[in-house]
């Protein structure tokens, strides 16, 4: 009488379904990263908690040595509103990403705050996630 077992159990491993579904991730991955600085300025940002928003109307950036940026064109502290105000003009909710680099004093930030009160602005302050 023989007694043997019909289904054999096979000591191969099949990868390719592995590797399938790792090819998925890794694309599923980089088609859902954020894209964190569209305009690159070098600034070292503050630290702190809190999430990021991917709206951006325009941005300004102060750099160290007080130099502003809007959406990397240089301009002048006393040109910095109408500046704005001609970049945002005929938009529903204005919004400015504010990137103040690290050390900069704060009274630079609230004048940039300031002008963005007095026109009715939305202000976002980008800091670096801690």
């Amino acid at each position: 009488m023989n007694i043997r077992g019909r289904n054999k159990v096979s000591p191969e491993f099949s990868m390719s379904s592995m590797t399938d579904i790792v090819f998925l991730l890794l694309v599923f991955f980089l088609l859902t990263s954020p894209t964190i600085t569209p305009e690159a300025l070098d600034l070292i940002l503050p630290k702190a908690n809190g999430k990021s928003s991917n709206v951006q109307n325009i941005s300004v950036s102060i750099t160290n040595k007080l130099q502003y940026y809007v959406d990397n064109e240089r301009i002048s502290q006393s040109r910095l509103e109408s500046t704005l105000k001609s970049k945002l003009v005929g938009q529903n909710e204005p919004t400015i990403i504010l990137r103040a680099e690290e050390g900069v004093p704060i009274e630079k930030a609230v004048s940039v705050m300031d002008i963005a009160n007095r026109n009715k602005y939305k202000v976002i302050l980008a800091v670096k996630p801690e």
